[in-house]
């Protein structure tokens, strides 16, 4: 489900500039910051405040609309909350992130958390790396 459809499915208010912002979030196919939420939503509607981003940005994160992602950069950067399964792999030169699912790798997880004597319930992973030159 959409972020956009998410929020009109809360029971927050659906403000023009909230629904700017999941519009932008929508619209990403990166992992944004609050920073370039900001550039991107001020292009829409040049009356939003950096301050309406963070606030919203919070309040989505509240109500699991939008989930915080930390790769090790000190940004935190968001995605929707209800997306599917899928890790990341984060390119260190460029600051890319690449999502991707591996069916082995789940197995794997899997397998070592029983061995373990544990039922996997969930699990984040990150890759970090530096793009092979040819």
């Amino acid at each position: 489900m959409s972020i956009t459809k998410r929020l009109e499915a809360s029971n927050l208010r659906k403000t023009g500039q909230r629904r700017t912002i999941a519009q932008v979030l929508d619209a990403a196919h990166d992992h944004p910051d609050v920073d370039e939420l900001f550039n991107r939503a001020a292009q829409r509607d040049a009356g939003i405040s950096l301050a309406t981003v963070y606030r919203t940005v919070k309040l989505f994160e509240e109500h699991g609309i939008l989930e915080k992602v930390e790769f090790g950069d000190g940004r935190a950067r968001y995605e929707a909350a209800d997306r599917e399964h899928h890790d990341h792999l984060i390119d260190l030169d460029t600051g890319d992130v690449i999502e991707f699912v591996d069916p082995e790798i789940e197995a794997l997880q899997e397998k070592i958390a029983q061995r373990l004597g544990y039922r996997l319930k969930g699990h984040r992973m990150e890759l970090f790396g530096e793009k092979i030159k040819k």
